[in-house]
């Protein structure tokens, strides 16, 4: 199949801006929870609608007060937490334009994001990001202001609380005012891409392009947006704000009646105990995420003595999940009663114990971002947690596809969100075509022209549609690997296999121009140390650990396996194993974790060349 649409759904004319459903809410629902709140003594403070209608309005008039207005542009750069989300729509009420900007991001990525968006002022997290602005602010005339969310001791009050009390004076209707002249057509945010392959490029988000595609989520996957009577829905969003994925998330939670709770960080250590206390009744998450749960959940099985429970229970997980998928089209009767029986016996001794380190209470997740791999998600949805894996960019707002409730088809990405529709281009790229799709690059005609055609985007992802209009991604046009015997070689799936492997943290594929494919792979050091003492032996070196026969012998088990999947021709003939991983500090991951293929390629070119030595 080329092509496939999935009609929108009824909703209201689009009017007004995103900030509107803050007032609408306040109004409707005053008491009602909106936000979970870390508060000082680190426990989740309730915070209502009307609270954070009148926090949002009194940080508007600060920021009137300051010479913010509509049509300016604001950065924030902080990592994932409540303030983000109030200057965003305190923003969106002055009708003003955030631009964010990852914490992470050096001060060569400052310096060309605030130039290249005109950004008169900013917000920052911590000193270590105002000095990241200051090293380049003599280059930026146009930003005037900076404003610190955490001062430090001795230092004054925060943003909020300073831009508060400045502008206690200005009449609120002012605020409305502004508020009033915001339109669908009103730019929303300006979001940067990652930049896998080139300087970041400006995505230009309106006000309707958030709005379509948050109605879309909330009503093709209501079960996710809806909890059980009495029981109301809530997510801890621990995705970077500086994502679209994330920016989307919080928009859908505010226009959705979602309690939302922030989180900054994505280790496990740190987010495992945050999903513990603030109890989610659903996440939103990259394969990451739920890979580093699946391989922590093992790891205690093993340290328990409890591994090979654990590996029988998966595999019950996965047979009855997939039973569950072939009844869901038609393909089977379901779950056998000896299946039944398996699954209700692991059921509180192993399935129960996966979703109480999610908080207990989750039964759904979306997944996005990068590729999950089947089993994966087969087993998180035999263990009670039905995960709707999706697929969107940037350029999309996010989630331009994702799988129906109800008819998950895993190892694909799932249908067009309603008001979307896919094609597939000839050379196998796909096309998008729906109210989300950007309106496109600043300040970057050239750039908008290559991937924007009479409303089409052109993704530069490969990808085939079945009969039902569900989407596989293949590929990256720009990643294919093409052998010196003329074998193209799509490394994505390749890679994602091999990292299944519980030992494996990342693994980047060669082989262009060269006479076979190759890999570099980079270990998970929990899940190594854990290997290690499993086998009583002392902790090693990095430089040990790529020396040691035993660890070599048990990464090549895990490349054999993907290896399993492709023809001779594109198999992974050699690999080697790096000291160290791949890490955004050194400028080989993008802030949204992926792979900047010529970076590393040129970074560890003496490896590379050794693979074919």
């Amino acid at each position: 199949m080329r092509e496939f649409t999935v009609p929108p759904v009824e909703a209201a004319p689009l009017d007004g801006g995103l900030a509107d459903a803050v007032f609408a809410r306040a109004a409707e629902t005053p008491d009602a929870v909106a936000f979970g709140r870390r508060a000082a003594d680190g426990s989740w403070e309730d915070v209502t609608c009307a609270r954070f209608r009148d926090e949002v309005v009194a940080l508007a008039k600060g920021l009137v007060a300051h010479g913010v207005r509509f049509g300016d542009r604001v950065a924030v750069m902080s990592r994932t937490r409540y303030e983000w989300t109030l200057f965003d729509f305190a923003l969106w009420t002055l009708g003003a334009q955030p631009v964010p900007v990852y914490p992470t991001s050096s001060a060569d990525q400052v310096l060309w994001m605030l130039h290249d968006a005109e950004v008169t002022a900013c917000v920052v997290e911590h000193e270590d990001h105002a000095m990241t602005i200051g090293s380049v602010v003599d280059r930026l005339p146009r930003l005037t202001r900076l404003w610190q969310l955490d001062p430090g001791e001795d230092a004054g009050p925060g943003a909020v609380a300073e831009l508060t009390a400045a502008g206690a004076g200005i009449d609120e209707e002012v605020v409305h005012r502004h508020r009033r002249a915001v339109t669908p057509e009103t730019v929303a945010t300006v979001i940067y891409t990652s930049g896998t392959t080139g300087r970041p490029k400006g995505c230009v988000i309106t006000h309707a392009h958030f709005l379509v595609e948050t109605d879309a989520v909330l009503a093709g996957w209501e079960p996710l947006f809806r909890s059980r009577p009495g029981d109301q829905a809530s997510t801890l969003l621990f995705l970077p704000l500086a994502h679209v994925f994330g920016r989307m998330v919080e928009v859908a939670a505010v226009r959705g009646g979602v309690k939302l709770g922030h989180q900054p960080s994505m280790t496990a250590s740190v987010l495992l105990p945050d999903l513990t206390s603030f109890r989610p009744t659903f996440v939103l998450a990259v394969p990451y995420v739920f890979e580093k749960i699946f391989h922590a959940a093992r790891r205690k099985a093993e340290a328990e003595g409890r591994a090979a429970v654990f590996d029988k229970a998966v595999d019950v997980a996965v047979k009855y999940a997939e039973a569950l998928e072939h009844k869901a089209f038609g393909l089977g009767p379901g779950p056998s009663a000896a299946l039944r029986m398996q699954h209700q016996f692991f059921e509180k001794t192993v399935y129960a114990r996966v979703r109480e380190a999610l908080g207990g209470r989750i039964r759904y997740a979306m997944s996005g971002g990068s590729a999950m791999d089947r089993r994966t998600g087969l087993f998180f949805a035999g263990a009670g947690v039905g995960v709707f894996e999706g697929y969107g960019l940037t350029e999309s707002t996010a989630a331009a596809t994702a799988n129906p409730p109800g008819r998950v088809r895993y190892g694909t990405v799932g249908r067009p969100v309603p008001g979307t529709t896919v094609h597939i281009a000839e050379d196998g790229e796909v096309w998008l075509h729906g109210g989300q799709v950007f309106s496109g690059y600043l300040n970057d005609p050239a750039a908008t022209a290559a991937v924007l055609n009479d409303g089409w985007l052109a993704t530069g992802d490969l990808g085939s549609l079945d009969a039902e209009g569900y989407l596989t991604i293949t590929g990256r046009k720009k990643e294919i690997l093409v052998t010196s015997g003329g074998k193209s070689v799509s490394p994505g799936g390749l890679e994602e296999r091999v990292r299944a492997h519980p030992l494996i943290a990342q693994c980047l594929v060669v082989g262009n121009d060269r006479p076979y494919v190759a890999a570099l792979v980079t270990l998970d050091q929990e899940a190594v140390d854990h290997w290690l003492a499993i086998q009583g032996r002392p902790p090693l070196s990095p430089a040990e650990l790529v020396r040691d026969p035993d660890l070599e012998t048990e990464i090549r088990r895990g490349v054999v396996a993907a290896n399993t999947l492709v023809s001779q021709a594109e198999s992974i003939r050699t690999f080697r194993i790096l000291a160290h991983p791949f890490s955004e500090e050194h400028g080989l991951l993008t802030p949204s974790l992926k792979l900047k293929r010529k970076a590393i390629e040129r970074a560890y070119a003496a490896e590379v060349e050794a693979l074919y030595g």
